[in-house]
């Protein structure tokens, strides 16, 4: 009987902990929303958030009908899913202390998390139409398949002996390499560059409230890497906090005394993403890396999301809220990290020689990290241009050029951020006889 109570609180414990962890994950759309609006001019602020409520709304229902499926269903080949459309079909290959409702409710939280990432890319000129139409392929294809590769039993790159604790590679590489084809695909602002290719600034509008964004999201990262245990029991919680958190301010530490040598000013945006750019890096790793690696991993990553911003502008590619530099980067760097800084004592359990290059672990984890994380970052770029590609033939992918001068708030949404007394007349002035 003992035993039977003990299993109980067990389940019972371990279900309280990925449902608040889910909702930590779930908040961090709030953060995305703010850090995101904040960045962008005013007169887009409203567009932000209706893609935001997109990728919760469509992101949600198209991965409990499909994605989920594709993701965490029966393997075939290594490669896809096919069980668990709408939770239903055999899910016993799941064999978790928490039920298959509980385990779908934080996976969810994490694909609404990955479209999120694209949306800031293609802030202030993507077509409201379009960006619906991306999140479904997103959320029901794109995502679930390279989920699958090194999450679901079975999958090919799991197999193999990828590790991407809670989404380095899976989530944010992806994320962010599907930024950039998006970026890309679309074109750059009108204005942002000049005719001789150097780019214009475009001044954020809000910073404390992106700021204020970043901060939510740095909170809603310890459900993110804490809450990948599925287990309130787990011994190494506290650890993945500690990772988590020594990643996120080494990465807005480096990037306030990098950007005061580079440009004799701190600048806030870039610390901003910084601190983000840390907590990506640091994301695949968390579980299994000391202090110290973590700390490095994330001053590297901050150092690189810089560069890596003056590099895209100079190519005169558009992403006005980093997306790329943050995610793509410093989840390609985190993912690399693993097969470096992994310590044995830290991956006992998981098999033969799954440690890092400096812990006497040879090549072969770094090298399943490198083919596993490229596979992952064109399949992004590729199928995310594909879409684009696709949904072209569909509906308009950009606004219009009158639109996005208007803004898209009031271009394609019919009402401003901020409602002051001459704002109603602007509104009903420019959408007169529509």
């Amino acid at each position: 009987m003992k035993n039977m109570d003990l299993a109980a609180l067990s389940r019972g414990l371990d279900t309280i902990w990925v449902v608040l962890t889910a909702a930590m994950i779930l908040l961090m759309e709030g953060g995305f929303a703010l850090l995101e609006a904040g960045f962008v001019r005013q007169k887009n602020a409203v567009s932000i958030i209706m893609k935001v409520f997109v990728d919760i709304t469509f992101g949600a229902l198209i991965f409990y009908f499909v994605g989920f499926a594709l993701m965490y269903g029966k393997d075939v080949g290594g490669f896809i899913g096919s069980s668990g459309f709408m939770m239903g079909g055999d899910l016993s290959h799941i064999n978790l202390n928490i039920t298959h409702d509980t385990y779908w409710l934080f996976q969810c939280a994490f694909v609404i998390a990955v479209i999120s990432i694209v949306s800031g890319a293609v802030a202030e000129r993507i077509h409201f139409k379009a960006y619906i139409l991306y999140t479904i392929i997103m959320t029901g294809l794109i995502y679930p398949l390279a989920g699958h590769w090194v999450w679901a039993v079975g999958g090919w790159l799991g197999k193999l002996g990828m590790i991407d604790f809670a989404g380095s590679a899976v989530i944010h590489a992806l994320g962010g390499f599907s930024a950039l084809a998006a970026a890309i695909f679309i074109g750059p602002r009108i204005g942002k560059f000049a005719a001789d290719g150097k780019a214009n600034i475009v001044p954020p509008s809000n910073l404390p409230l992106a700021s204020v964004g970043a901060f939510i999201l740095w909170f809603g990262w310890f459900g993110f890497n804490s809450g990948s245990t599925l287990s309130a029991t787990n011994g190494s919680i506290g650890h993945i906090a500690v990772t988590t958190m020594l990643s996120a301010a080494a990465g807005g530490a480096t990037c306030i005394l990098f950007t005061m040598f580079r440009y004799k000013k701190a600048d806030p945006p870039m610390v901003i993403n910084g601190s983000l750019a840390g907590l990506v890096g640091i994301t695949a790793g968390c579980s299994f890396v000391s202090d110290g690696a973590a700390i490095l991993i994330g001053a590297v990553c901050g150092i690189a999301m810089v560069l890596v911003t003056e590099y895209l502008e100079s190519k005169q590619i558009d992403d006005p809220v980093g997306a790329f530099a943050v995610h793509g980067i410093s989840g390609s760097l985190g993912t690399l990290a693993v097969g470096l800084f992994a310590k044995p004592e830290l991956t006992e359990g998981i098999g033969q020689g799954y440690y890092g290059l400096f812990y006497g672990g040879g090549w072969n984890l770094l090298g399943i990290q490198a083919l596993g994380l490229a596979l992952i970052s064109v399949w992004g770029f590729a199928l995310t241009w594909a879409a684009f590609w696709l949904i072209r033939k569909i509906t308009p992918v950009r606004v219009s050029k009158d639109e996005e001068l208007i803004g898209l708030d009031v271009g394609i949404h019919g009402v401003p951020a901020y409602n002051q007394e001459h704002d109603f007349l602007d509104v009903e002035r420019l959408t007169a006889g529509k």
